[in-house]
């Protein structure tokens, strides 16, 4: 006996890549371009934190996170965003996002709201979104995020009895994959939607400090300037990104006490906690910006060579923020395929990260491109993509 809940997924997006390339020789130098892991490289400070903390693997973890990890969190939070948490009642440190965009669900996902409960989901979405409403028997409701709507799903479109039904929306800013960034005036008006039809917003933050010009605003910032119920959003960051430390696995969710209260409880009983000498790196790395401004700077070059190597190329949009170009073709898997049998440059379909609805794929039109390489290597592998797929 297995659950049907789960019998219908569709093949991980890069198991589903290797299927479709690996069968095939490339036509050049393998130039990867598939995976949003960063290779910049982390404050080298880090190793010697962990090192001197080493002794702690002897302990077991503490599950919400030390006490100075939380305050390190709350104190960027101020700084960042301009809004006073409470180290022990609004934050939770997390074992990368991924396990709080999940678990958030399990522990504040209601059972029932007008029948079977509504999770909105953007589409194209990271896919953890879809499976953590799976698994508390929600209806994932699935939204275009397309170009015709800046990149970010219309969930007020939807109709009067789908609303009534939604108990969370989910919503990346800036987005995975198109590095679309949603203004105050999205947030507003999606809060106050939140607040009409009484649901919870989770908030995936996790490309929040890598963009060109502004910083951009946050879920959490909006709803304290309008004074929204506190347990409205939940918001969920990460160092992968920010500090280029995937492998850290250090995040935190932020949100009204009764909620984070909610997810500590099932964290108790189900969590991984992360292990206490990589809390005491976490702590410093939240801790310092020069690092992050670094590699801000360089992510804003790639952008640069991206536009000016890109220049002409038709529907090509340049990303507000995040390392992913979201590149229009007429079919991201044949391009993907013809890219590598052609060049030996990987990059992921735009089906692979969406759903099929009866509306059709909003990503099949498009290939999602990492620009997380070196930035020569990257422009090899953007000028060998353009000469191919656009010339």
């Amino acid at each position: 006996m297995f659950p049907e809940r789960f019998s219908n997924l569709p093949a991980y997006a890069f198991p589903r890549l290797r299927a479709l390339l690996d069968v095939h020789e490339a036509g050049g130098e393998a130039i990867h371009m598939t995976i949003g892991e960063p290779r910049h490289a982390f404050p080298p400070w880090i190793m010697d934190v962990i090192a001197d903390n080493a002794h702690e693997f002897a302990r077991y973890p503490e599950n919400d996170g030390t006490g100075p990890l939380r305050a390190a969190i709350c104190d960027w939070v101020g700084r960042r965003y301009g809004v006073t948490l409470d180290a022990e009642h609004n934050v939770l440190a997390l074992n990368g996002t991924r396990e709080g965009l999940y678990n958030a669900m399990m522990a504040l996902c209601p059972e029932q709201k007008g029948g079977v409960p509504v999770v909105l989901v953007p589409n194209p979405f990271y896919q953890v979104y879809m499976v953590a409403a799976l698994s508390v028997g929600a209806e994932p409701v699935f939204v275009p995020a397309a170009r015709e709507t800046g990149y970010l799903p219309d969930y007020a479109s939807l109709p009067e009895e789908v609303l009534n039904r939604v108990a969370v929306a989910y919503l990346c800013s800036p987005s995975n994959p198109q590095g679309a960034v949603a203004p105050e005036s999205y947030w507003r008006d999606l809060i106050g939607l939140a607040e009409r039809y009484d649901f919870k917003i989770f908030a995936d933050e996790c490309y929040s400090e890598i963009y060109r010009d502004a910083p951009p605003v946050g879920a959490l910032e909006v709803a304290a300037k309008m004074g929204a119920d506190p347990e409205r959003v939940v918001v969920f960051h990460s160092l992968s990104k920010r500090s280029n430390l995937p492998g850290l696995r250090s995040g935190f969710a932020a949100g009204g006490p009764e909620s984070i209260n909610r997810m500590k409880r099932l964290r108790a009983y189900a969590g991984a906690p992360l292990p206490m000498p990589l809390q005491r790196a976490a702590e410093a790395v939240w801790a310092d910006e020069a690092h992050v401004n670094e590699n801000r700077a360089l992510y804003r070059a790639k952008y640069a060579a991206a536009d000016e190597i890109m220049a002409g190329v038709p529907g090509y949009l340049g990303p507000e923020a995040g390392f992913f170009l979201w590149l229009p073709v007429q079919d991201g898997e044949e391009a993907a395929l013809r890219l590598w049998q052609q060049t030996g440059v990987r990059v992921l379909p735009g089906a692979y990260l969406s759903q099929d609805t009866s509306q059709g794929n909003p990503g099949k039109a498009y290939i999602r491109v990492a620009m997380v390489a070196p930035i020569d290597e990257m422009a090899r592998g953007l000028t060998a993509l353009r000469d191919c797929l656009y010339n």
